[in-house]
């Protein structure tokens, strides 16, 4: 990591939100003077530009992505290639002979095509830079730590290659957590004191609590006064409370693990039978309990009894016996009010601000390029097809004029 990234004496534009990099494009100007040589002028665009695109990739790393070809569209009037073939454009061509389409006029001042603003697209194939441009991260170097870390998904498998090139039609994804942390507000001193504070209470109520042995022999007289249960779900109980035993004992004989292991084997062929009646699980529980006791385990098995909500959904809130009434926009409000609190909570344990927000500056760079299309919902987006030059538009990002493209395009062609 260079010390000074965000450079404000010096000004090098980064693939970043940070607030520094926004300052410097505010008052970036061309490297370009006509005081230089043609070499100097070269050498100059290509640094300034380099510093922006790719400037992960090492030198020769690029030198070899380079392509001295630049993909490139020409828009047609669709209406006139469905009447005709075309081959009446081949007479008289350049005569003033050709006719054109009724109705359809050679259109006056063509905008031209940026092609020289195409030089860095083979580095927009890279999956750190897709990552940066489909906003799921604030820069392209926590893109690449987000891959290298195994948050990001491509075609549903983890890559972990951040210089993956990623082909039309391809799917990458990112943890929604991972996102949320990157484009969300960073948190201030009283979010972040709140924070510190439930870890330290979450750390002392653990040293609190006393570790408890595994308890799996249940007393006779909480077994006569328990409720028939589901037979398959006390199977699954005594099968569980087996291996808890294999685990937790490591002095008993090869013998009784033999025993433990055939009473869960007949465990699972009781439980992949049809079970109607009670009396199965009652006899496997007293070998359970038969071979637990020769183990000389005893403990007791502790029931949870879970409480049901006997309030009704319909039920009108009182106050002083008398039913509120709230008018219909109140209603409304309250209803959006307790929906966002639900969706978008308060938690301070949570690396970024809650509820979530997104984080400053964010708005001059939030634009998705027309080579992804991107779903925020799940923090995914494909690889529709390769970005091309088309009359007015340059389909690469890049905050640098077309002649300083020109001139790195130049310097680059000259040394391939």
């Amino acid at each position: 990591m260079r010390h000074r990234f965000h450079g404000l004496k010096k000004i090098k534009i980064r693939q970043s939100w940070n607030k520094y990099n926004l300052y410097n494009l505010s008052r970036i100007k061309s490297p370009i003077s006509n005081r230089q040589t043609f070499f100097q002028q070269k050498w100059a665009a290509k640094s300034t530009s380099r510093a922006y695109h790719g400037e992960t990739i090492r030198e020769k790393h690029w030198q070899r992505m380079f392509r001295p070809t630049l993909r490139s569209v020409v828009p047609m009037n669709h209406e006139y290639l469905a009447r005709t073939d075309g081959s009446e454009q081949a007479l008289g061509r350049g005569s003033g002979l050709e006719k054109m389409p009724d109705g359809d006029r050679k259109p006056q001042g063509i905008s031209r095509t940026p092609y020289m603003n195409m030089v860095y697209a083979p580095t927009e194939r890279r999956l750190d830079t897709a990552i940066f441009r489909a906003l799921f991260a604030s820069s392209t170097r926590q893109a690449r730590q987000f891959v290298v870390h195994g948050y990001v998904k491509v075609n549903g498998k983890k890559l972990i290659y951040p210089g993956y090139q990623l082909n039309p039609g391809d799917m990458f994804q990112v943890e929604p957590e991972r996102v949320l942390f990157a484009t969300g507000a960073r948190k201030d001193k009283k979010e972040r004191r709140a924070g510190r504070k439930m870890r330290a209470r979450a750390k002392s109520s653990k040293e609190d609590v006393p570790k408890k042995e595994p308890e799996i022999q249940a007393a006779p007289e909480e077994v006569e006064n328990q409720a028939p249960q589901d037979p398959k779900k006390v199977l699954t109980s005594l099968l569980t409370q087996a291996k808890s035993v294999l685990k937790t004992t490591d002095d008993i004989s090869g013998k009784k693990k033999q025993a433990l292991r055939a009473f869960s084997r007949e465990v699972r062929r009781t439980l992949s039978r049809r079970i109607t009646d009670t009396t199965i699980t009652d006899s496997l529980d007293a070998q359970l309990l038969e071979l637990t006791s020769r183990l000389n385990i005893s403990g007791s098995t502790t029931t949870t009894a879970t409480t049901e909500n006997n309030s009704s959904p319909d039920a009108k809130p009182r106050i002083d016996g008398r039913t509120i009434v709230l008018p219909s926009d109140e209603r409304r409000m309250l209803r959006e009010a307790l929906a966002e609190a639900r969706e978008n909570p308060i938690d301070p344990s949570k690396p970024y601000a809650t509820p979530w927000r997104p984080r400053e500056y964010m708005s001059a760079f939030a634009f998705v390029p027309r080579y992804l299309e991107v779903h925020h919902k799940i923090c995914s987006a494909v690889y529709l097809r390769h970005p091309v030059a088309r009359p007015g538009l340059g389909e690469v990002p890049t905050p640098f004029p077309a002649e300083v493209n020109g001139l790195t395009f130049n310097w680059y062609l000259r040394r391939r």
